[in-house]
């Protein structure tokens, strides 16, 4: 007679980052938010009751585990591991040898779910370093091309094959960069692109890294173990998460006013005939946005059947937590959420408003 057995969710997040010499004016600041990144994850994963595992890596012309799956519980800092060298860029070759090492990993047991993510702020130069001893942009004749064009068919091969429980994303620099790496397979879903000219972009891109693995974490919770489309927001939400944690807004309290023509919202709130008030005008989430730390959301809820907003809103302070957005600044686009709407709060006078969607208005 066999016992009954708990089958426990396990998470195996692996995060590789680019140590190459064009980190080195981010290097100090990136050991401090991955550490909070890493708490991040310690915190979600005690909430949700999982078991998060960690793997780290670094990379330049040469690919370095420095964090083999570890829980999250039992990582201290990141400081004394990750340090910048005078390298290149063997961007591809990093991201196949994370997956392929995860491959490694036993799932007899448990619920296991896999999350990668690259963090980059230059293009592909050196992949096959390890095999030629030289950058492949170095190689003479078609010997470079031909040894670049080996390791973009395994990176396309490795994201072809990776089963429904994994998710492999990617953060790059640029528009060309993002065309780029969806040649290699990454889904564009997984794309998200930072600034990696500036030490606030360093803040953003791992607020971005934050958000879309505590959305993953939460996923699980809903049956979901793979994403392609890991940079979103909101497509997770649950009624009974946002009854539980928001407050309902009270009915007079607010409007909601479609959007008929590219105004500026202090324009329009007014045209609309109200007065316009600093914080009081939130806009439907319906792109690509940054949005700041101080910002508030509110959420409004769907028709399921005809997909149009039914009036109730909900908000409070525990919206940014509950749609899984850090504290500090993120970008995210809005996920498809078939109960929910997000709305973001304006501070702006002169932000222009995109018709077909709708802003509330608080009275």
């Amino acid at each position: 007679m066999s016992a009954n057995r708990i089958k426990h969710k396990v998470n195996h997040v692996s995060l590789v980052v680019d140590n190459s010499g064009s980190m080195h004016k981010h290097e100090a600041q990136l050991v401090r938010v991955v550490d909070e990144f890493v708490k991040g994850l310690q915190e979600e994963s005690d909430r949700l009751g999982h078991e998060t595992r960690i793997s780290l890596y670094a990379f330049d012309h040469v690919v370095q585990n420095l964090v083999w799956d570890m829980d999250v519980k039992h990582l201290p800092s990141l400081r004394g591991l990750y340090k910048v060298n005078n390298g290149a860029t063997a961007l591809i070759e990093a991201a196949v040898k994370s997956l392929d090492d995860l491959t490694n990993i036993w799932e007899g047991y448990g619920e296991h779910s896999f999350l990668q993510v690259v963090v980059t702020d230059g293009e592909e130069n050196a992949s096959g370093f390890s095999e030629t001893g030289r950058m492949h942009t170095r190689l003479s004749g078609n010997q470079g091309v031909d040894v670049l064009g080996t390791w973009v068919g395994r990176v396309r091969s490795a994201m072809d094959s990776l089963p429904d429980h994994w998710t492999s994303a990617i953060l790059v620099p640029n528009s060309l960069a993002k065309r780029t790496a969806q040649g290699y397979g990454f889904p564009a879903g997984n794309i998200a692109i930072w600034d990696a000219d500036s030490s606030q972009g360093v803040e953003e891109a791992i607020g971005t890294v934050k958000a879309a693995a505590t959305s993953f974490l939460r996923g699980r919770e809903q049956g979901v173990r793979g994403t392609k489309n890991l940079f979103t927001m909101g497509q997770d939400l649950s009624t009974a998460e946002v009854k539980a944690n928001l407050d309902a807004l009270g009915a007079g309290k607010y409007i909601l006013v479609p959007v008929d023509q590219p105004t500026p919202i202090r324009d329009f709130v007014t045209r609309s005939g109200h007065p316009y008030q600093t914080g009081c005008a939130f806009y439907e989430l319906s792109k690509r946005e940054k949005i700041q730390g101080s910002k508030q959301l509110a959420v409004a809820e769907k028709d399921q059947t005809t997909g149009q907003l039914t009036g109730r809103v909900f908000s409070g302070p525990a919206a940014r937590q509950l749609l899984g957005l850090p504290a500090s600044e993120a970008t995210v686009k809005p996920g498809d959420n078939p109960a929910y709407t997000v709305f973001v709060q304006s501070t702006s006078v002169n932000r222009k408003l995109v018709p077909g969607t709708k802003l509330l208005v608080l009275l």
